[in-house]
């Protein structure tokens, strides 16, 4: 047996050495893969937008003039809502979801009241988002349709703000989420020591904690934002669907997802499909653009 004993040990080196060769290749495999999906995605939308591109060339992106029936096909004002909707959204959000982050990583880590607040939070994810959309249209509509008629504003009740609000509500449970478990990682001799110098809870939170995790937060943030960028349903049902330039916020509007969801079924003409193919290579684009933004400032932050 003492004999034996080194080739058994040899046996289950090799057998080691050779599932570990077999994991990183199946690692590597699947991140090849998703690279390629990625890559072609993005050469069926290019290659499906060349009649789009032939017939309208630069104007697509600055027209502001959205009429299939006399070939006009100008993508900018759904550019212009798509980022106002989703910038807005994300104001209105980032307060609440910061707030949940510190409630539940500083406040209330366990027990009853940290449980209930995570489930709530993680069932508000898993929602539908034609369930968002059927509770903006009937409550959320009569309530912005009563705060423009006391502003004399066209009382739509449909239109941006109606729009963000529903994403807004829609994206706070992935930033908190996120926020609140990077919060939570803020190493304890942290904060011990800057209470143990006389500092406030509140003082320990704003000097030590939220500078900590910032990147973690921005992380968090960046995601809700390619969620509200990327929404369709619960946006196509109270945005108001009017492709103009928005003047305000309680103007109705249109985004690039919605647009696609409105119209793709209805485009018969080839070129009008592939000008809304285009949109959805735009919205692509600038999700793409975002995120890399996105990823420069956290590298910044950590730096």
């Amino acid at each position: 047996m003492i004999r034996g004993q080194p080739v058994h040990t040899a046996d289950r080196y090799m057998f080691k050495v050779s599932f570990d060769s077999i994991f990183k290749t199946a690692l590597t495999a699947v991140g090849v893969l998703m690279l390629l999906l990625l890559a072609g995605i993005f050469v069926t939308l290019v290659a499906d937008s060349l009649p789009a591109m032939k017939a309208t060339g630069f104007s697509f992106f600055t027209g502001t003039t959205w009429d299939p029936v006399f070939k006009a096909y100008g993508s900018l004002v759904f550019l212009v809502g798509t980022l106002l909707t989703s910038f807005l959204a994300l104001a209105i959000s980032l307060p609440f979801s910061l707030a949940i982050a510190i409630f539940l990583g500083e406040y209330f880590r366990e027990g009853m009241v940290s449980s209930f607040l995570k489930s709530a939070i993680e069932l508000m994810a898993g929602i539908p988002s034609v369930i968002f959309g059927m509770w903006g249209l009937f409550v959320l509509v009569p309530l912005v349709r009563q705060v423009e008629m006391q502003s004399g504003v066209a009382p739509y009740g449909i239109g941006v703000l109606t729009a963000a609000l529903i994403l807004a509500v829609m994206i706070i449970p992935y930033s908190a989420s996120i926020s609140s478990d990077v919060v939570n990682l803020v190493p304890s001799d942290l904060k011990e020591a800057a209470l143990s110098l006389g500092a406030t809870r509140y003082e320990m939170i704003k000097k030590v904690v939220l500078p900590s995790a910032r990147s973690g937060i921005f992380a968090g943030v960046l995601l809700s934002l390619g969620r509200a960028i990327g929404e369709t349903m619960a946006v196509t049902m109270v945005i108001g669907n009017a492709n103009i330039l928005p003047t305000g916020i309680f103007s109705p509007a249109n985004t690039m997802a919605s647009i696609i969801a409105n119209e793709f079924a209805e485009a018969t003409d080839a070129v009008y499909v592939s000008c809304l193919i285009e949109v959805g290579l735009l919205l692509m684009m600038v999700t793409l653009v975002i995120s890399m933004i996105g990823r420069y400032i956290m590298y910044r932050m950590k730096t």
